[in-house]
């Protein structure tokens, strides 16, 4: 596999976009729910990509035929991944939950092992640990003794099973069913194929956020910020990033675009930043450099 700037650019959007996601999910505490804010996000986004997947409803024998990978890949990657994110991050930290999330390359490399039956090659392990000694230093904020203080609690592991489904997700994706390969395959573009997942995907998001507000209600505080962090969140790390995503994954393969995952916290944390006006710090770079060599090594063959 050839590293192409295409290919990497591909791969890079989507954590840019996701980093951009957390930020703008922490700036809306308070004025709605988590799983709330999940779910309309999945619902503004299958509005916004209605257009484009009009042929998916031309099809209904089709997309019943596959409904089952449809059904598990949607459940995967839009409700399961994100509402036990937003749920972990209520009684966990953000700092565990980022230090969970970098174990990504190493779930990639283990689900494709015993589901897939794909040996990982001692570079990608190589640039599992790089990368995940890229992320630790911006965790860590170059201190790496600050990660010895870190205390598990109940959340971690629903961050684990988030990391964990979409370990899944992205091997469906790069290993679909022959039904979904070759002249089986339906004649859907990626908008259709991207809206067959959000349909079940966006009945667990639904389900979810309406169990949370019957069991802890809370108000949305309707407004122009919250307005335009819907568009953002619907727009960039929905529909952008999972199309981003799911063509680089079928490129590159899981293994691979799980080390690009791991620039989250990288753009993450810049972007914090940006907002408090701070400048970047030295470990933002080393941790940057450890991670592209990681990307680098585990790209090699």
């Amino acid at each position: 596999m050839t590293l192409t700037p295409r290919l990497a650019l591909l791969l890079t959007l989507p954590p840019l976009m996701w980093a951009g996601n957390a930020v703008v999910g922490r700036l809306m505490v308070g004025s709605i729910s988590p799983l709330a804010l999940n779910a309309l996000r999945w619902g503004l986004a299958a509005l916004l990509l209605l257009p484009l997947a009009w042929r998916l409803f031309q099809q209904p024998t089709a997309l019943l035929q596959r409904w089952r990978y449809l059904a598990l890949s949607g459940f995967l990657g839009m409700g399961c991944y994100n509402a036990l994110q937003y749920q972990a991050l209520r009684s966990s930290s953000a700092l565990n939950v980022t230090l969970i999330a970098a174990s990504l390359p190493v779930w990639m490399l283990a689900v494709g092992a015993v589901v897939f039956r794909v040996k990982p090659r001692p570079k990608q392990i190589l640039g599992a640990a790089l990368s995940l000694a890229g992320v630790a230093f911006v965790i860590a904020r170059g201190a790496l003794q600050t990660l010895a203080q870190v205390h598990f609690v109940s959340g971690d592991l629903l961050m684990l099973l988030a990391i964990f489904s979409w370990a899944i997700y992205s091997w469906l994706l790069a290993r679909p069913p022959a039904s979904m390969r070759g002249d089986a395959r339906p004649d859907w573009d990626w908008a259709s194929v991207l809206m067959a997942q959000l349909m079940f995907g966006l009945l667990f998001a639904g389900g979810m956020a309406g169990l949370e507000q019957a069991l802890r209600p809370q108000p949305i505080l309707w407004g122009p910020g919250l307005a335009l962090a819907l568009l953002y969140v619907a727009v960039g790390p929905s529909l952008i990033a999972y199309r981003c995503w799911g063509l680089g994954v079928a490129q590159a393969g899981p293994a691979i675009a799980a080390f690009f995952g791991n620039l989250t916290p990288v753009f993450a944390a810049l972007m914090s930043a940006a907002l408090l006006g701070e400048w970047p710090q030295w470990y933002h770079g080393a941790a940057f450099a450890l991670i592209a060599a990681g990307i680098w090594i585990s790209a090699q063959p």
